[in-house]
């Protein structure tokens, strides 16, 4: 019996995973490579997908803050720590999702993350693009002198 491996591993990974041990214990060697393979496909897509949830957030935030000085808070800091750690997190769990995969993403991603933001802001962002350096490497920190809001709008 032949399964939709592709089918299988798109709606669950766990039932892939006792489908695939039940190949095993059945003896089919091939129809459980099969599926191991397309599961580590599936899991691949599924960790760039979450790559890419994380870097939208990050440069939506980014985008923001360089938008509306007057309206920096502690709560955006935080989530541009926040996801430039899940961001961390996820290269170090998926070393295949390196910078290089980042920067095939970055276009698309920074696409999405203005639309977010000029929705939030209300207003066209006078943003063209951001750098690696702006996303990944600038010390955000709120200006003493600055309001103390907390929440990130």
């Amino acid at each position: 019996m032949t399964t939709n491996w592709q089918s299988l591993s798109a709606s669950s990974q766990y039932r892939t995973a006792l489908a695939i041990r039940q190949a095993l214990e059945a003896g089919d060697q091939a129809e459980a490579v099969a599926g191991l393979e397309e599961l580590i496909d599936a899991m691949s897509r599924s960790d760039k997908r979450a790559l890419k949830s994380q870097l939208v957030r990050l440069m939506a935030h980014v985008i923001k803050w360089r938008s509306q000085p007057e309206r920096r808070s502690l709560g955006w800091v935080a989530s541009i720590e926040s996801a430039r750690e899940e961001i961390a997190d996820i290269r170090e769990e998926t070393p295949s999702l390196n910078e290089a995969v980042i920067q095939a993403l970055w276009e698309r991603a920074f696409a999405t993350a203005l639309r977010q933001a000029e929705a939030e802001i209300g207003h066209r962002a006078q943003i063209d693009a951001l750098t690696w350096a702006e996303v990944f490497e600038t010390m955000y920190r709120l200006d003493p002198s600055a309001s103390m809001r907390d929440s990130p709008s």
